[in-house]
């Protein structure tokens, strides 16, 4: 019996098999596998060298060492150089195995071609770099980076290969975390500088092998992420290849093989029947497997003795030896499995039909996979709800059918009221699940025809088929009465309000993008009206969009064009009548809109985040003015509106205290008004910064108390300096009893805690006697003076007035 008959089973293995002489280290054998891999054919290959197949230098090495070394076996990737010169990547394994035509050993080399196996994992990466859903399936680490090295994403494997502890992972600490990693590398330095290179090549497309110091061994592939064709992140993918030095080591001989094959594998004889199956096969058809024993091999497959199916085979095997394809596997249980059936035929030297062998691979997974991207391509990962693809297909159609049926339909867009408060409070995990009671019971208001799509964040678009105007409103109320309806999570009782927008078609918009923007727009026309309810779009709302446009453009253009100014009002000292202290109050004069209101474009300015400009400029006019009225002999106290947003940012107190030294202005002349939702926010953080102001002498005012969330509890706690109360409760003294008493009830409260209380808007001598007789320290409005222009303030100082005649004089 010639080498190649006694071996002519190894040609029905999907592996590249060659046998080779432990002493000459020539090839013996090569299967059929081998012969497609290289290109070659057998006979070629059989008599020459094994170096023959080595084309990387470490490959050259290995087949170098002595005869034991050798017998050691190896198992690692490497390239295979084919015959027309391209480098194949292949999985190869070298064992000593006994030769089964004469007594003694030889060596066999396997190789397992890994070009499908490295395209289809590319392009899985890439597409799950897309869909952040899927990362946490992911058998790998993942690690999805920007450009400049922002982590964006990462699952829960990273940090169990990584051994991230879960407090590293909850401080949202980059550099953190990269530190982390880079320590638990055996080698850091060469790791840091590679990721470093890596970094450099924002197209480069990488694959590492790391050694960590607990051993575990990992591969580490790069990718870059693209966005309209240009990169915009990288994500980095770490696989577990620790274990995989030892895979398949066991394959010796051929019954071997076929007992502990991964694959499914049947034996069949010359007519087709099948004569065994390995426990792979077994468990893969079910229970009945050993019922096929002795029927024909395309039974398994529901065909019987289907010609059709058979000629097919048959065809294959006259033309390359083997027939390959998918088929359908009947299971016990009906239902049915995807496998990839390899079917080859085994020849005497005569070619008569001996045997056949067929290898099975379970599709299953791999159809899951697939269809979970598609799933995720038109869906949203949090909620599930159809995304803005899905729902732009869906719309198109409604587009089409309109113009034939003369038929609309309408956009709704609604956004949840506050829901960053939810968010910031309990955390995004939290709000998160909150999004998911949302859409189901946003849901639970729709038909079947209509389609509810989430856009991001806590926006919503609902589609609703064939709805006019009354079908919208209709919609709209159910949706604002069930979301009225409490919420219930981790035994925690909440309401959420929302505002929706609505826009129709075809009146409203001819696309999608139109009917949105429109939608939105109605939506946000809502929240200025005070949330919590709906609206129809109508034209006149981008009319008022475009004006809020031109006159925040034109309140960015102020200040360089010197049309902001600071004016003061006198705060007066309620006992003496002396001007005790002014509070810096911006104006606004422009050439188009006239002298514009602050609460017209205050609001504007806290909306867009020019507020920090805004207030950064008035403190820094306040602080030189104060300076100057002190050098003259004249110091009273500047008090300067704080916004929230303003007192949020991380340099505003360094910033003050730049001001105040670059100015000499004692930090006791200075002072801040704060609204009360700034000490709701951020609790501690606010409350350090307060502290840190006071320590340095700098006064804190409450501004319009009364009027927000007002409470004992942070005028206890916190160092406040004064209390100012609103003008809408002395507006109606001394004849509105509720006014009295509230007015009274703060100053009796300040008194109490050793605060100073200051009235605003004063306008009479009557209001004035009032909080003179509630024993009132200060007060502020018209009865004394508007504001000021501050030269004209620095006159008023000059010459101070007596209480009684303050009203009547200051309005010259």
């Amino acid at each position: 019996m010639t080498v190649s008959q006694s071996h002519g089973w190894l040609d029905g293995l999907q592996e590249a098999v060659w046998l080779v002489d432990e002493t000459s280290l020539l090839i013996l054998h090569a299967n059929a596998t081998a012969q497609r891999l290289v290109g070659l054919p057998v006979a070629e290959m059989v008599g020459t060298p094994v170096l023959r197949l080595a084309s990387t230098p470490q490959d050259m090495a290995f087949w170098g060492e002595s005869a034991q070394v050798v017998a050691d076996g190896i198992h690692s990737h490497t390239s295979l150089l084919r015959a027309d010169g391209t480098l194949v990547p292949v999985n190869r394994q070298v064992t000593r195995v006994p030769a089964e035509v004469a007594s003694g050993t030889v060596f066999m080399l396997t190789m397992l071609d890994r070009s499908v196996q490295e395209s289809t994992e590319r392009e899985l990466e890439t597409l799950l770099s897309e869909l952040r859903a899927t990362l946490d399936s992911a058998a790998d680490g993942m690690l999805v980076c920007s450009l400049d090295g922002r982590v964006r994403a990462f699952n829960q494997r990273l940090a169990q290969l990584w051994n991230i502890p879960r407090d590293l992972l909850v401080r949202r600490d980059d550099a953190a975390v990269y530190a982390h990693m880079e320590a638990q590398v055996e080698n850091a330095r060469a790791y840091a500088e590679r990721l470093a290179a890596i970094t450099r090549e924002p197209m480069q497309e990488s694959t590492d092998i790391l050694v960590l110091r607990n051993g575990l061994v990992l591969e580490l592939r790069t990718v870059p992420q693209f966005s309209q064709g240009r990169p915009v992140g990288r994500v980095y993918s770490y696989r577990d290849i620790t274990r995989q030095t030892e895979i398949q080591a066991s394959l010796r001989l051929a019954a071997r093989v076929f007992e502990s094959s991964l694959d499914a594998i049947f034996i069949a004889d010359s007519q087709h029947r099948v004569l065994r199956m390995n426990p792979g096969c077994e468990r893969l058809v079910g229970p009945s497997a050993k019922s096929f024993e002795g029927c024909l091999a395309a039974s398994l497959f529901g065909g019987g003795s289907d010609a059709a199916f058979m000629e097919q085979v048959l065809q294959g095997w006259a033309k390359e030896g083997f027939w390959e394809g998918e088929l359908w596997l009947p299971r016990d249980n009906g239902t049915y499995c995807a496998v990839q059936l390899s079917w080859v035929a085994l020849r005497d030297d005569e070619e008569r039909l001996v045997q056949s062998i067929g290898f099975m691979r379970d599709l299953t997974l791999q159809h899951a996979a697939q269809k979970r991207i598609e799933e995720l391509a038109y869906s949203d990962v949090l909620t599930g709800l159809p995304n803005r693809l899905l729902l732009s297909q869906r719309v198109d159609t409604a587009i089409q059918g309109a113009r034939q049926s003369d038929t609309g339909f309408a956009i709704l867009f609604l956004d949840l009221d506050r829901f960053k408060i939810i968010n910031d409070s309990l955390g995004h995990p939290f709000g998160d699940r909150v999004l998911q009671l949302v859409a189901e019971r946003l849901q639970a208001c729709l038909r079947q025809t209509d389609m509810l799509c989430r856009l991001g964040g806590d926006e919503f678009v609902i589609y609703l088929h064939g709805g006019d105007a009354v079908v919208a409103e209709s919609v709209a109320r159910r949706i604002l009465d069930d979301m009225l309806k409490p919420f219930m999570l981790d035994s925690m009782g909440f309401s959420i309000q929302c505002s929706i927008g609505m826009a129709l078609y075809p009146q409203d918009g001819a696309t999608l993008d139109d009917l949105i923007k429109q939608a939105d727009t109605a939506m946000y026309r809502v929240k200025e009206r005070g949330r919590g309810s709906y609206g129809f779009y109508q034209p006149q709302m981008n009319a008022n969009l475009l004006s809020r446009m031109q006159m925040e453009h034109a309140m960015r253009q102020a200040l360089g064009l010197d049309r902001m100014a600071v004016h003061y009002q006198p705060q007066v000292n309620m006992a003496t009548g002396r001007i005790t202290g002014a509070e810096a109050l911006i104006r606004w004069t422009d050439p188009e809109f006239g002298a514009v209101s602050p609460g017209q474009f205050i609001p504007l300015a806290e909306e867009s985040g020019y507020i920090v400009t805004l207030g950064a400029w008035v403190m820094e006019q306040a602080v030189r003015e104060a300076a100057v009225w002190m050098h003259s002999g004249m110091p009273i106290m500047i008090s300067v509106n704080v916004s929230a947003l303003e007192f949020r940012q991380p340099d505003f107190v360094d910033r003050i205290t730049r001001l105040l030294a670059v100015h000499q202005l004692p930090p006791t002349l200075l002072e801040l008004e704060l609204t009360e939702t700034i000490l709701l926010q951020d609790a501690q953080e606010m409350e350090q910064r307060l502290r840190v102001l006071a320590g340095l002498g700098i006064g804190l005012a409450i501004d319009d108390f009364g009027t927000g969330y007002s409470s004992l509890a942070y005028l206890k706690k916190l160092p406040i300096h004064k209390l100012k109360i609103d003008q809408s409760f002395v507006r109606g003294l001394p004849d509105d009893d509720g006014d009295r008493a509230i007015v009274s009830a703060i100053i009796s409260m300040g008194r109490a805690m050793h605060i100073e209380v200051v009235a605003e808007g004063v306008e009479t001598e009557t209001q004035q006697a009032v909080l003179l007789q509630m024993q009132c320290d200060h007060y502020q409005g018209f009865l004394c003076a508007p504001g000021l222009p501050a030269q004209e303030f620095r006159a008023m100082l000059a010459r101070p007035l007596p209480l009684n005649a303050r009203g009547r004089r200051s309005s010259v």
